[in-house]
């Protein structure tokens, strides 16, 4: 979410707050397929906090927990201003105390470790058990500042600081001054090996603060870990942190803008932590010019008011393949990060019809990714009927030598109501094998599953909403992440608490390709640090594939009877090498004849049958 106290504060901004004109969602002009944007039951859901209506498709809601205790706004969240009046009266309250910040008890973004969720919140972050049944609240650390994402490695959590309002200490008093000794922006590093006793042990001050942040590990040493700190805040005067000055690199080449900082954590003395480059991923190539991609503003009559690439708002990555894919506020890059301590860029991409590139997620093999658009910084109501298709979206973009080329836009295809703030938000991959499938927040827009294995036809496949917080008015709410956690989607919603789903079978997704997915499982799980998912040869892989090439016609009947034998077999643990063998064989063949997605999907099974008569 991109709110900050410093837009906030000024009346000109209420413009912003309230939206730009709007135009037919009939009118998409993205590569692919036009996407129609209509009501449906999510569209005209009761409103409530704790009692609004529900919607649901290939989901259920197993648990739904409150906010933590101290954790919870006694005025249920931020409305933004809607007249001059009322930002005037905004931009008063914020002057008058400067420790205030509309969103200051706001859920953020989560991490999975030692079967530990770890939820952040602008007012620090909490820690929930997870097992068979409801998650169970074991830590709560109160450490003001905003916006509070988190990450965890070993017994360390890192978390993202950008507001004023932090401090060194993390104490609640704060002042107006530009220039504080005692001001904290940054990344916090707490030791949590003793949920009893968590403390900070370093705090890493940067020139921007940190909007997100995300783990990179060495290529060889795994007693080195980097952070990369993505700062979108203003930035710093250079009395209360020295390395900071401002304005446009072509008046002052050392400017604080159009870089991330790269952080080092020699994991022996995590306090030591400390920023060791800070690197211009944005230059132009032929040049050397700093500022080398997007300068902001319209590239047409029609396109969105874009923001300019002078930060990135976040980095994945995804060591295994040496790439990180960087939604840079007016451009998607993707990085060369083999030596991670110096990221390079080899690509980039520009749409017209992204405002604000927010977030970015590969699928499992690397050759695609999803970059978000945050139209409107996520306190506006950008799903209605009326709003673009293109705009707001998910654009899936294909990797092929290391190029970015965009293929299609994708959006939550029910229309929401105005008092609901909704566009693409944070999610991450659900390991179906044979499919590239995205869980996915869309604020007030509520959960949403995309299908993305053909890059130029996304689908939504299941979906998960609630009506919103108020039907007169717009408070901000809703899913800020939708994760895939070893099982389970596990949703940070900003003002109602923690949801945990589980996926049910449907049409469009099966009993077992629900089960390959349930039985992927990792220890820790930091969503920007993207992981290769590895299946192991069992029955619901097999079944999965099988349902897969049933649901797209891709086998005829014998066929498919055969594959569904020898799965039955195998449940019932027979071996039959030799039967398993010969279908193998038979697959193979009928692998060369197939074409995309169902000559991958016939391959891997004929692979798989091919280890069981091994």
């Amino acid at each position: 979410m991109n709110v900050r106290i410093s837009l906030l504060s000024s009346v000109a901004a209420l413009g912003v707050l309230l939206g730009a004109a709007s135009a037919s969602a009939q009118q998409a002009s993205g590569p692919g397929v036009t996407q129609r944007i209509d009501a449906d039951a999510r569209t005209a859901l009761s409103a409530g906090l704790r009692d609004a209506g529900v919607s649901a498709m290939g989901m259920s809601l197993e648990h739904s927990l409150p906010m933590a205790p101290g954790f919870a706004d006694p005025e249920i969240g931020f409305s933004p201003p809607t007249s001059r009046e009322e930002g005037e009266a905004l931009g008063a309250r914020i002057k008058a105390n400067p420790a205030f910040s509309p969103l200051g008890m706001a859920n953020s973004d989560m991490a999975l470790s030692n079967g530990r969720l770890f939820i952040g919140n602008f007012n620090g972050f909490n820690a929930y058990e997870l097992g068979e049944g409801e998650p169970r609240l074991v830590m709560s650390v109160v450490c003001p500042g905003g916006q509070g994402d988190v990450s965890v490695h070993g017994g360390l959590l890192f978390m993202s600081v950008e507001e004023n309002r932090g401090r060194v200490d993390c104490g609640a008093t704060t002042t107006a001054s530009e220039v504080d000794a005692e001001r904290f922006r940054g990344v916090r590093i707490f030791d949590i090996s003793d949920l009893n006793a968590p403390r900070q042990i370093a705090a890493v001050q940067t020139c921007r603060g940190s909007h997100t942040h995300t783990l990179v590990p060495h290529p060889t040493d795994p007693n080195v870990l980097y952070v990369y700190g993505q700062g979108t805040s203003d930035v710093r005067k250079t009395g209360e942190l020295a390395i900071c000055t401002d304005g446009q690199p072509d008046a002052n080449p050392e400017t604080a803008l159009f870089s991330i900082d790269v952080i080092r954590v020699d994991l022996s003395r995590p306090q030591d932590a400390a920023i060791v480059n800070r690197p211009r991923i944005f230059a132009d190539g032929t040049t050397g010019r700093v500022a080398g991609l997007w300068r902001g503003g319209r590239a047409g009559v029609a396109s969105q008011n874009t923001a300019q690439t002078n930060q990135c708002h976040d980095i994945t990555v995804y060591p295994e393949i040496g790439l990180a894919g960087g939604a840079c506020s007016g451009n998607g890059i993707l990085l060369d990060i083999s030596d991670p301590e110096r990221p390079t860029r080899v690509s980039d991409i520009f749409d017209p019809d992204m405002a604000y590139w927010h977030s970015a997620t590969f699928n499992n093999a690397g050759d695609k990714v999803v970059f978000t658009d945050e139209w409107g910084g996520g306190i506006g109501a950008r799903c209605q009927a009326t709003d673009p298709a293109t705009w707001g979206a998910n654009m899936i973009a294909t990797i092929e030598n290391r190029t970015l080329s965009g293929k299609s836009f994708h959006k939550l295809p029910s229309a929401q109501g105005a008092t609901e703030n909704c566009v693409a938000h944070n999610g991450n991959i659900v390991p179906v094998p044979g499919r590239d499938l995205m869980v996915q927040a869309w604020y007030q827009g509520g959960i949403s599953i995309m299908d993305f294995t053909d890059p130029t036809r996304p689908i939504e496949i299941a979906h998960y909403d609630r009506g919103p917080i108020s039907a007169d008015r717009l408070y901000v709410g809703g899913s800020w992440s939708a994760y895939w956690l070893n099982g389970r989607i596990y949703s940070s919603e900003i003002a109602r608490g923690l949801d945990v789903l589980r996926l049910i079978p449907s049409e469009h997704l099966s009993a077992a390709e629900i089960a390959a997915a349930e039985a992927v499982t990792a220890g820790t799980i930091n969503p920007q640090t993207q992981t290769r998912i590895v299946w192991a040869d069992t029955p619901d892989v097999a079944n999965a594939y099988l349902d897969q090439l049933t649901r797209a016609a891709a086998v005829d009947a014998d066929l498919s009877e055969r594959i569904r034998s020898r799965i039955e077999a195998w449940r019932g643990g027979r071996a039959e090498r030799r039967e398993s063998a010969a279908l193998s064989s038979v697959l193979v063949e009928a692998s060369a004849k197939a074409t995309g997605q169902n000559a991958t999907r016939l391959k891997a099974l004929a692979d798989l049958f091919g280890r069981r008569a091994g």
